[in-house]
């Protein structure tokens, strides 16, 4: 595995004017630029690429929907170098109506854990609170095996989407880093602002 996926730490912006889709910068904590990811609008299956850099020639995960347009949609992540699959995040569709919910699996489709919003009334409070929902920003938690292995957390700034990813809880590394990343930029980008 690259070792710029044993950070502990990221910060992940998205790209600010970006007319048509959505691009992603992914930090260490001293700013360096570790990955960028780029989605296109209008997909109808996504197929997500991380890459090294802004100049998109050192390919590092794919991320692939299995399906079009899925209210409860599967996504496979491969790591491009090696080829094999890290594994696959599911999104509930229907308790992600009230809550935002994901399925963590291991490469095998096996159940891991789960990636879940911070509170149910929270949650409600982002979807129907108004305007005032933009002081509470959105927080996700990971959980393998009854343990917090990661934190998703949104920076309150109504300009800039800022999102620190904070896998320091892992201490026995039970979630794969690629994994994370690849769960933050669909949080990121199917998630988005809740308003």
């Amino acid at each position: 595995m690259d070792p710029r996926f044993e950070n502990d730490l990221f910060i992940i912006r998205r790209k600010v004017m970006k007319l048509m889709g959505a691009a992603f910068h992914i930090y260490d904590m001293q700013q360096q630029l570790l990955f960028y990811s780029e989605l296109k609008a209008f997909k109808l299956k996504e197929d997500i690429k991380v890459f090294a850099d802004e100049e998109k020639q050192f390919e590092m995960l794919s991320i692939q929907a299995r399906q079009v347009l899925d209210f409860s949609a599967q996504y496979d992540v491969f790591d491009s170098q090696s080829g094999e699959k890290v594994g696959m995040l599911q999104r509930k569709g229907m308790k992600s109506m009230v809550r935002d919910e994901w399925n963590l699996n291991d490469a095998n489709d096996q159940p891991l854990g789960i990636i879940q919003e911070d509170s149910t009334g929270m949650a409600l409070f982002r979807r129907f609170g108004g305007s005032l929902s933009m002081f509470f920003p959105q927080k996700y938690h990971a959980v393998i095996g009854q343990q917090a292995v990661a934190y998703f957390h949104q920076n309150f700034n109504p300009f800039v989407l800022k999102v620190t990813v904070d896998f320091r809880p892992d201490t026995n590394r039970w979630f794969d880093h690629r994994l994370g990343i690849a769960s933050a930029i669909l949080l990121n980008a199917i998630e988005g602002r809740q308003s």
